[in-house]
Formats: C-alpha cells, structure tokens, sequence
C-alpha cells in the first residue's frame, strides 16, 4: 500500500494539474471504488478542483467553491494518473475525471478485487470520514511520540502501523524507519526509554523524508527500501543479512545484528507450523 512519502510525492506532482481547468465530466466510476451516491459525481461538473491535498494515505481534492471534496483512498494496487490531452490511458478505469481541454485524471487498480475508493463529500463529511486518524507521522516530534508510547502497550512495529495512532506510515516505512532508530520491532512501547524514542523521532522524519525525496524523483521499490523486501540481503549499515518474520496480513524485516543484539523473532504462525 502507498505510504505517507508515495502519497505526498503524488499530491505534489497532482497539485497544479488538477486545479488548472475546470471538470467536464466526472466518472463513470466502478461499482466498488465509489462509496458515496449524494451528491452524484455529475455535482463536480463545470466546477474547478482548488488543488490536490493530503491526510495520511489518502488524498483530498476540495473544490475552488469550498462546497465539494472529493477523496481517494488507493488501498493496496490502487494508481492514481494525470494524463495529458491525447495521451493513451486505460480503456475502462476505476475512476475518471475529464477536464477542460481534454486532459484527464484517472484511478485505476490491478487485479479483481477493487478494494481503492472514492468518496464525493461536504467539507463537514469529510472532516468525520478522517476524524479518526491520528496525527501525522511526519514532524511528530519527540515530545508527542513519547506521549504516544506511554499511552500504548504493543510492539512498535504494530504501533507505528496504527493509521489510529500515528498517520501515514505503512508496514514498509516502519521497517525502514525501526531499522535506522535501531529499535527492535518486538519492543513494547512502555518500555522505550527517553533516548529510544528520540532516535525513533528522528528516524520518522530521517526517512520519510528520504522516500519523499526519492519518489519525487522516480525511483522504484527496489531503489527506495534498504530493508524492507530484503531478505538474506546484506544490512546496508553492518553487512549481517536482513531476516524477516511473516504474519498472514503483513511481513517484518530487520537487522538482527542492528536491532536485536543478534536475536532471531519468532512469530506464532511459524511456531506453529514447527511443532
């Protein structure tokens, strides 16, 4: 799924395009990926978007009038493309939008499963879809994130992912970033100490910042992770090979000779299948 530095990185290069003509026509849209029906996308008609904004994973796009917000939520394989006047783009997209002069903005998704969604709200609405979000992980600083841990009692790699408590990070950005605090994805987060959960700050926006910049400028998956997706590989910092723990919705790597003294997790579903 799209994290906080994919989603910043796509709000930036969306922001200008959007907002440059008006919509001639919204949709057709599929079935699944519209979540809303009042107002009827028709309601985007004729109006312009005010630009292209961001909340954790999802992206905002407020009409020029104030009245309307339209909401993206790409889910795992969603894609989100501006497509120039005359430029070739899928048949039957998830989502369309046509502006003025041709252009287009179109939501596509692989696979059958179409998990992506659209919402068409009120300001009012929207603020309520988001209200449970936690705040954003970029800048959250040391002080907040200390708060947030002794609030917490759960491993920080499960911590990190909560889009409840902090907003934006993913299962891969929370290796990256446990791995450059040099924590221990296993440990509770009442037991960081004040050193630990400054490292962690600082790791937050060490790499965020660092996918941001990556992704504005391109690169892949394969150039963007140094841990994640990097089994047996050799650790970028210490040579050891990066080991990885899979639970059925999500996968952990890590470094053990970085993170936990040399340690190798175990997880219940592979204790299981061992005894």
């Amino acid at each position: 799924m799209p994290e906080l530095p994919e989603m910043e990185a796509w709000r930036r290069a969306l922001d200008d395009p959007v907002s440059a003509f008006p919509i001639v026509k919204a949709g057709p849209a599929h079935v699944a990926t519209l979540k809303t029906f009042d107002p009827p996308l028709a309601a985007l008609e004729g109006r312009k978007l005010a630009g292209a904004e961001r909340r954790a994973k999802r992206l905002l796009f407020p009409t020029e009038d104030g009245e309307l917000v339209l909401l993206v939520h790409l889910m795992t394989a969603g894609r989100l493309r501006y497509l120039q006047y005359g430029e070739r783009g899928p048949k039957t997209p998830a989502f369309r939008l046509v502006f003025e002069g041709g252009s287009q903005l179109v939501l596509t998704e692989a696979g059958a499963k179409k998990r992506a969604g659209v919402w068409l709200l009120t300001p009012e609405e929207a603020d309520q879809e988001l209200a449970h979000l936690g705040p954003e992980a970029l800048g959250i600083g040391a002080e907040r994130l200390a708060e947030i841990c002794a609030e917490e009692s759960r491993r920080l790699h499960s911590m990190l992912r909560d889009q409840r408590v902090i907003a934006g990070i993913g299962r891969a950005w929370a290796n990256e970033i446990l791995h450059h605090a040099q924590l221990s994805p296993y440990e509770l987060t009442r037991d960081v100490t004040p050193d630990e959960v400054a490292r962690l700050a600082a790791a937050i926006d060490a790499e965020l910042l660092r996918g941001l910049e990556l992704r504005e400028r391109g690169a892949n998956d394969k150039k963007t992770y140094r841990v994640h997706g990097k089994l047996d590989e050799p650790c970028y910092v210490c040579g050891s090979p990066i080991a990885r723990v899979d639970f059925e919705e999500h996968t952990i790597y890590y470094c053990p000779a970085c993170q936990t003294g040399g340690r190798i997790l175990k997880d219940r579903r592979m204790s299981r299948l061992l005894r």
